[in-house]
């Protein structure tokens, strides 16, 4: 009872109880790409589109599939008051080279619609230091995503 106590308090008990495998990893992933994309107070097509083809390509979901993630990423940002449960399951779950890749999915989601807005700046590198990706490596993924999106630095 205690245990259930201190994951309610620390926010973990919402991604824990689904289906503990790969299902709390993907929505931790979609969330922090959902609080990326709600930084500038605009959350509209293109970052919506690029989460579900980000999503898609990462876990190898449908189309379908991508739109009920999203879905189910939003209704836990909208639970959660903190990052904690998405980054800490991040951390527990991906190595270094797979957390990396989660900070360019986030520089993507940032770019999507061609303006970076500081808070979405702030966040990126928030979350990189939270789920421990150093500096030079969240730098070379802001460079890819711009590249892989046709903008110049």
């Amino acid at each position: 009872m205690i245990d259930r106590i201190l994951k309610l308090l620390s926010g973990e008990e919402g991604l824990s109880s689904p289906s503990q495998s790969s299902d709390s990893l993907q929505v931790a992933v979609a969330a922090l790409l959902v609080e990326a994309a709600r930084m500038d107070d605009r959350f509209e097509g293109p970052e919506r589109h690029m989460i579900e083809r980000l999503l898609m390509a990462r876990f190898d979901l449908s189309a379908d599939a991508a739109g009920t993630l999203l879905h189910s990423a939003e209704a836990e940002v909208t639970r959660s008051t903190q990052l904690f449960p998405f980054t800490s399951l991040t951390v527990k779950r991906l190595d270094e080279t797979e957390r990396t890749r989660v900070i360019e999915m986030l520089w993507e989601v940032a770019y999507a619609d061609g303006v970076l807005d500081p808070q979405e700046d702030m966040l990126v590198r928030r979350i990189a230091g939270l789920i421990h990706v150093p500096d030079r490596a969240r730098g070379e993924a802001r460079l890819r995503a711009m590249a892989r999106l046709g903008i110049t630095p």
